[in-house]
């Protein structure tokens, strides 16, 4: 595999997680400042009306203590996507957002699912099984972190808790290991010795030059031989005593 432009910084590291965050707190502002309720626009199950959630609800939340508990892990998750993924971080974004949201629409309970948290476990998902299935090792550091972090969140992709839409947490958590089987990257293959490299040339290796045409073993290398015409000067310089005249 080629290396390619991921593992590089660029301005969509900052700028995506960063426009994310003001999107959710500038909705929830706006509900406060004109004191209405948007969750009529979230995903409502199996109605033709409900479908337009799939796209509304991540930007919805339902208290501030929703808000503020997907904000730090939507913003560290993006971040991560956008320096690890990002020849596919678009289209984790696009097809995660659509697919989750169809699923959660599919099987949820007949009530409004609201909230980022979908899209939360699409990245978890995805950066956690990506990183296993590449087999690279910083993409496995990385899926470590993931379990570190937010292994926790395992759990509530069922039905453990009383008002929380674990419908859309496993409809996130299906999608991100989904893409993490069907989309490609491109890792960059590291080598570790010089003699892996294409342009390795034995000749010029400091090692080897050690070694004559029949494998024997010389002590000084070559160009590390003492001429035989350098000598060692040495110049002795006399200082008459003060009483001598």
């Amino acid at each position: 595999m080629r290396e390619n432009s991921n593992f590089k910084f660029s301005n969509l590291v900052l700028i995506v997680p960063l426009g994310a965050v003001l999107m959710i707190w500038g909705v929830y502002w706006l509900e406060l400042l004109n004191n209405i309720n948007l969750n009529s626009f979230g995903i409502y199950p199996r109605t033709l009306s409900g479908l337009k959630g799939i796209v509304l609800s991540p930007f919805i939340h339902g208290s501030l203590k929703h808000l503020y508990n997907n904000t730090i892990p939507i913003a560290v998750l993006l971040s991560a996507l956008f320096y690890f993924y990002k020849s596919n971080a678009w289209k984790v974004l696009l097809i995660g957002v659509l697919l989750s949201g169809l699923i959660t629409w599919g099987i949820g309970r007949s009530s409004y699912h609201i909230g980022a948290s979908g899209l939360i476990y699409v990245l978890a998902s995805f950066v956690f099984f990506k990183g296993v299935f590449t087999k690279y090792y910083r993409l496995i550091a990385l899926s470590l972190v993931v379990v570190f972090i937010y292994g926790s969140l395992l759990w509530y992709i069922f039905p453990v808790k009383e008002g929380i839409s674990w419908e859309g947490h496993l409809g996130g958590f299906i999608t991100g290991f989904i893409l993490a089987l069907g989309l490609n990257v491109r890792v960059p293959t590291s080598k570790g010795f010089d003699w892996e490299r294409e342009d390795y040339d034995e000749e010029e290796d400091p090692f080897l030059r050690h070694f004559d045409a029949d494998g024997n073993f010389i002590e000084t290398a070559p160009n590390e031989e003492i001429e035989e015409n350098d000598t060692i000067k040495i110049n002795y310089e006399y200082k008459k005593e003060s009483g001598e005249g």
